[in-house]
C-alpha cells in the first residue's frame, strides 16, 4: 500500500466516524447522511427539500457541528437584501453609525459552512449574490475581494408554502452538487422514538452533545483531489455514464417512454457539462466510501438522481407535475440505458 492509499484509508475511517456521529442525533435519515458525506468530500454544495418539520434544519446543524470550522447561518426572508449577507449597520453605544461584517465576511477564509435556511423566501437579488459565492467562492465588498477557499453552502426549503417565495433560477440550482428530498421515516419504531423519546425534544442539547470538528475542514480540498485521482474509471464505465447523461437530453433515443407523455416534447434541457462532471465527482466519492478504487455502475446509481434530476427542465405543461415526471424519467433512464 502506497502513501496515498494509506492516507485515503485513514480518511475513509474519519468519514465513517463523521457519519456515525451525525447519526447519534439524526435517525431514519441514513441515506441522506451518506449523500451529505459524499457532498462534503466531493466539495459540492447541497440543497435539501421536504415538508415542514421533517428535520432538514436539524440535519444541517448536526453536519455543521460535526464538520467543524467556522459556521454561519442566515434566514431567508422576503425583506432580506444582498448587503445583509456582507455587512450590517447599527447605531453603537456612542450613538454613531457603525458597520460590522455580515455572515459571509465574519470569518473570511476560515468560513467552512454557510447554511441558508428557507432559501426560497429570499429575493432573486439575494440568489444572484449566492450564485457568485457558490460558483467563485468569493465576494467583493469595501473595494476588496474576499475569498472563501473552504466554503460549502447548504440550503433548505420547504415545498409546502408557496406564498412570498421565489423559485431558485436554473443557474443557481445547477451550482448545487445535489438536491436531496428529506422525508419522514416510514418505520413506525423510528416515528415512535421521534415522538416519545425526550432527547429529541431539545434540539440545542441534541446538537450540542455531538463531537465537534471530526474532520479538519481546511484539509478537505486536498483529500477530495486525492480521491478523484485514486478512483479509476474504464472506457466502458465512461461510455455508460455518458449515455445516462445523454438520455436526460434525448430520452426517446434510448427507448425511454413514460405513459401518456409526448417524449419528444417533454425535456427542454437535460444535464449540463457541469452536471456531468459533478456526477463523476460524487460517484467517485461513493466508490471510495465503499472501499473501492474503481468506479462501478452501482456507484453512479447511488448518486444519479440527487446529482442529475434537478438539472433536467421540462416543458411548462409537464413542469407543473415535476416531482412525478422527474422520478419516472430517472427510473426509466436507469432501466433502459444498458449497464456494463
Amino acid at each position: 500500500m502506497n502513501k496515498t492509499d494509506s492516507s485515503l484509508t485513514h480518511w475513509r475511517d474519519r468519514a465513517l466516524e463523521f457519519e456515525a456521529e451525525i447519526k447519534k442525533a439524526i435517525i431514519g435519515q441514513d441515506h441522506a447522511i451518506r449523500l451529505l458525506t459524499i457532498a462534503v468530500f466531493a466539495r459540492g454544495h447541497a440543497l435539501l427539500e421536504g415538508d415542514v418539520g421533517v428535520g432538514k434544519t436539524v440535519l444541517l446543524r448536526a453536519l455543521a457541528r460535526v464538520l467543524g470550522g467556522a459556521y454561519e447561518r442566515i434566514e431567508g426572508t422576503i425583506d432580506l437584501m444582498p448587503n445583509d449577507l456582507i455587512y450590517h449597520t447599527y447605531i453603537n453605544e456612542k450613538g454613531k453609525p457603525a458597520v460590522d461584517p455580515g455572515p459571509l465576511l465574519k470569518y473570511q477564509e476560515n468560513l467552512a459552512t454557510f447554511f441558508f435556511n428557507e432559501v426560497n423566501r429570499a429575493r432573486p437579488q439575494v440568489h444572484s449574490l449566492l450564485l457568485r459565492v457558490m460558483a467563485e467562492k468569493s465576494v467583493t465588498a469595501f473595494n476588496k475581494e474576499y475569498h472563501f477557499p473552504h466554503l460549502q453552502v447548504f440550503a433548505d426549503r420547504n415545498r409546502v408554502e408557496k406564498e412570498e417565495t421565489f423559485e431558485l433560477p436554473a443557474a443557481a440550482r445547477d451550482r448545487f452538487l445535489m438536491e436531496l428530498n428529506i422525508q419522514m421515516p416510514e418505520d413506525k419504531e423510528l416515528q415512535s422514538q421521534l415522538m416519545f423519546d425526550t432527547r429529541f425534544f431539545d434540539v440545542d442539547a441534541l446538537i450540542g452533545g455531538l463531537k465537534s470538528g471530526v474532520l479538519p475542514f481546511d484539509e478537505l480540498n486536498d483529500v477530495s483531489a486525492m480521491i478523484q485521482q485514486s478512483v479509476q474509471t474504464t472506457p466502458t464505465i465512461e461510455s455508460y455514464a455518458l449515455d445516462l447523461c445523454a438520455a436526460t437530453r434525448k430520452p426517446s433515443a434510448f427507448g425511454v417512454n413514460i405513459e401518456s407523455v409526448d417524449m419528444s416534447k417533454l425535456v427542454l434541457s437535460g444535464v449540463s457539462p457541469r452536471g456531468m462532471g459533478m456526477l463523476m465527482r460524487a460517484a467517485k466519492v461513493a466508490a471510495w466510501l465503499n472501499g473501492r478504487d474503481a468506479l462501478t455502475p452501482d456507484d453512479i446509481h447511488a448518486v444519479l438522481h440527487e446529482t442529475i434530476a434537478h438539472r433536467i427542465f421540462f416543458a411548462p405543461v409537464y413542469e407543473l407535475h415535476r416531482t412525478e415526471m422527474v422520478t419516472a424519467l430517472m427510473e426509466q433512464i436507469v432501466n433502459q440505458v444498458a449497464a456494463p
